[in-house]
């Protein structure tokens, strides 16, 4: 089934001029919320959002399913969607609410089109920038100008810029060893943004990352993209990623080679 790439650029788009942006340092504390705790947030925008890419997504795919961020949060069993065979559609309204909440930049609307537990097509726009990149299964990365996307080539370990995801309580092992490395590596990126981490990567400015929090809404689009623009990626463990909520790392490299450099790097195997 063949997808209109720029339509559903569009629809993100769109949905970020009419429900995210006029709420940009607007927000009401009551329409402020916290899920799971203090950084765990939603607001009125990421509900507004994900209501609105919803009903425009399902009209391009008749019979197609949302999979959403705000969704799943009040219905789990939603997952349950992302291992089938319908066309799904993985949203994430607004990634990186915890800066929109505190008037930072780097927040994203995020897309993914998953069919048969296999990501088809992804989307990331960048709310402020207006801008954003998008991917289709064997059909490469496009950033928003018609840009073909190529990931930054390999670089001697010091000179690549690396995004660490890697926290003390979810990974204790990792974090160890990245705080141990941390006199050879190079510059860090940390946007506390998946998505705008993901266009970091894709355009090439940021060379590799280690996630090891691993919601499907956050790395699906952007694991294809990054993919799609000749990266290589998988889970420290060599599993393949997969769209679906996955324990473990995922670490993110410009080709297959250095993917394996750099795990055995982090694993202290080198």
């Amino acid at each position: 089934m063949s997808i209109d790439i720029a339509q559903v650029a569009s629809v993100l788009r769109e949905t970020a001029q009419s429900e995210i942006l006029p709420r940009f340092n607007r927000l009401k504390k009551s329409e402020i919320f916290e899920k799971t705790g203090p950084n765990d947030l939603v607001t009125a925008a990421d509900l507004a959002a994900e209501a609105l890419l919803s009903e425009r997504l399902l009209q391009i795919v008749p019979g197609s399913v949302v999979v959403g961020e705000e969704g799943v949060a009040k219905d789990p069993e939603m997952l349950n969607h992302l291992s089938g065979e319908d066309t799904v559609w993985i949203i994430d309204p607004v990634d990186g609410t915890l800066n929109f909440t505190k008037g930072h930049r780097e927040f994203t609307v995020i897309v993914a089109m998953a069919r048969g537990g296999v990501v088809r097509a992804g989307w990331i726009h960048h709310v402020l920038d207006d801008n954003g990149v998008s991917a289709e299964e064997g059909g490469g990365t496009w950033d928003s100008d018609g840009k073909r996307l190529q990931v930054a080539p390999a670089a001697p370990l010091g000179e690549m810029t690396a995004a660490l995801y890697v926290g003390a309580r979810r990974s204790p092992e990792l974090y160890a060893r990245v705080k141990a490395l941390r006199p050879q590596l190079g510059s860090r990126s940390h946007m506390s943004c998946a998505g705008a981490e993901y266009l970091a990567l894709a355009r090439g400015s940021t060379h590799f990352a280690i996630f090891t929090r691993l919601l499907p809404w956050d790395h699906a689009a952007g694991h294809m993209i990054h993919a799609e623009a000749g990266g290589y990626a998988a889970m420290l463990d060599k599993r393949p990623y997969r769209p679906e909520p996955i324990e473990g790392n995922l670490l993110i490299a410009p080709d297959e080679g250095t993917w394996h450099e750099l795990r055995g790097l982090f694993l202290g195997e080198d």
